[in-house]
């Protein structure tokens, strides 16, 4: 009988997990704590938390016109506060304005409602590009922005963090808060792209 036939794990997998057990083996990882951890980032946080913050302003102008004045406590309404994410700021995509963040000391992050950031915003390229030509980085992640919307850059730091409210899709009247979580994009909520369109496969984010 034929067995089925599964990739050897990665190079880096393999020194990660021979790290763990190594720690675990002299005592000094816990393993229910790295659990909790693992857990933590992969199942609590993440962008399907900034996905939920997201779709639920953009069925409720209430909640929405909350989220824009006290982005911190309209963001904890649904349970998603905590480190790195004590001060929060939600600058909202328009017709007119189209925002992108950077934190272009070191790498500060919204971790409740974006997990943690990608190996792309933490480079000093994007660091530095972004600030400098906006709409020729935007290019290279597959987004256009017309001459006539003008970009606006903001800076993270320890203190503050920015989350971007995209622009609601076309079309998406008929679909539920749910549904509409589903469209949301980590890099729309950083700037760097847009949400999904229904129908529209989800591919992998970052620069092309």
């Amino acid at each position: 009988m034929a067995h089925a036939h599964t990739e050897p794990p990665a190079p880096v997998a393999l020194r990660v997990k021979a790290i763990e057990s190594l720690l675990v083996e002299k005592g000094l990882v816990d393993p229910a704590a790295l659990d909790e951890l693992v857990d933590l980032f992969e199942n609590r946080l993440g962008p399907r938390n900034g996905a939920r913050v997201v779709a639920r302003a953009w069925t409720d102008p209430a909640y929405r016109q909350r989220l824009l004045a006290d982005g911190t406590s309209a963001i904890a309404e649904l349970g998603f506060s905590g480190a790195q994410g004590e001060h929060m700021i939600v600058l909202e995509n328009t017709d007119r304005v189209h925002n992108v963040v950077v934190c272009t000391l070191c790498s500060c992050y919204p971790w409740p409602v974006l997990g943690l950031p990608p190996v792309w915003y933490k480079s000093a390229p994007y660091r530095a590009r972004v600030v400098m030509e906006p709409r020729a980085v935007l290019a290279e992640f597959g987004l256009e922005v017309p001459d006539e919307v003008e970009v606006r850059v903001w800076d993270s730091n320890a203190e503050l963090r920015y989350l971007v409210l995209p622009q609601r899709p076309p079309g998406t009247e008929h679909l539920s808060e749910a549904e509409l979580a589903e469209l949301v994009t980590r890099d729309s909520m950083i700037g760097t792209g847009q949400p999904r369109r229904p129908g529209q496969a989800a591919g992998a984010e970052g620069p092309a």
